[in-house]
């Protein structure tokens, strides 16, 4: 009689099963849908001769840039827009280019990250429904702001600033002892201004909504796999509004960061809860000062 009331409980509804299902066919629709729409309007820069031309050392660079980012992005939850901008700031691509490359190739990565989290039971789907939508709208209102408004040239300076500010509050967040759980107030307001400063500064989703919610004592695993899980729509709702006001261009920067954030997403979903996070965070925060300062000292 037990054994069966187990084996009841465990069978899953066909409308949770359909659910579930969910979680991998929206982000899985959405990328094949986006790479088709891609490779239809900008075939002729997707030929043969002109994809073998760009396989050269910057692509490798660009590549490396994607597989590091999206390790750290992964196991910590945040870093991936802060990582590969500070990267690619500092190796002189122009701010534009930088934030509409890594938004655009964040919506195939962050899909990917999403799926490999969902396959590794690591999201918590109330949270992640309450981080969505405003979420979305900060994101939205920073791409066309950074599209459309404001020149890209006149605040590199500002968001190389901006990258030495989420590096202190990583490596802050990774000294902080004796953490309390405690309920996160206005996660909509949080989601709100995670996704805005991300769109505009090239990165700040994770540091800024993983690190608060991690500094009120949540579990970790389920943080980090449900803030990236957000991260899929937040990436998708700016790359869609930077290639609507902004179009794509330096598409070797894009297709490198996506082949090496797609391929390193499984890895880092699987190694969530096996490394060290205190001095990932700590070098990754240093990392991130040494690259800024590295850009301040070429506009000064």
């Amino acid at each position: 009689m037990n054994k069966e009331l187990k084996v009841n409980n465990n069978t899953e509804s066909p409308a949770t099963s359909f659910v579930e299902r969910l979680w991998v066919l929206v982000p899985a629709i959405l990328l094949i849908g986006l790479l088709a729409t891609l490779v239809y309007n900008h075939h002729d820069e997707f030929s043969v001769d002109g994809l073998i031309a760009g396989f050269d050392q910057e692509f490798l660079i660009f590549f490396c840039i994607g597989v590091f980012a999206q390790l750290v992005d992964g196991t910590l939850g945040m870093g991936y827009g802060a990582t590969s901008t500070s990267f690619l700031l500092a190796y002189g691509i122009p701010p534009a280019i930088s934030s509409t490359g890594v938004h655009v190739a964040e919506m195939f990565t962050t899909g990917a990250s999403a799926i490999s989290h969902h396959r590794f039971g690591n999201i918590n789907k109330k949270l992640v429904r309450h981080l969505l939508i405003p979420g979305v709208l900060g994101s939205i209102t920073g791409a066309y702001l950074l599209s459309d408004v404001i020149d890209g040239e006149v605040i590199k300076p500002f968001i190389a600033l901006y990258m030495i500010g989420l590096a202190v509050i990583i490596i802050r967040k990774a000294l902080k002892k004796n953490l309390v759980k405690k309920k996160t107030k206005k996660l909509g307001i949080l989601a709100t201004f995670g996704g805005f400063m991300d769109a505009v500064g090239g990165g700040g989703w994770g540091p800024i909504v993983t690190s608060t919610l991690l500094g009120n004592g949540r579990n970790p695993r389920y943080t980090i796999g449900s803030v990236n899980a957000a991260e899929f729509a937040v990436a998708f709702s700016s790359g869609v509004t930077f290639m609507l006001f902004g179009g794509i261009q330096g598409w070797q920067v894009i297709i490198g960061l996506i082949l090496g954030g797609v391929m390193a997403a499984p890895l880092a979903a699987f190694l969530v809860n096996k490394i060290p996070r205190k001095s990932m965070m700590i070098l990754v925060g240093v990392l991130i000062i040494l690259l800024s300062l590295k850009t301040l000292s070429k506009l000064l």
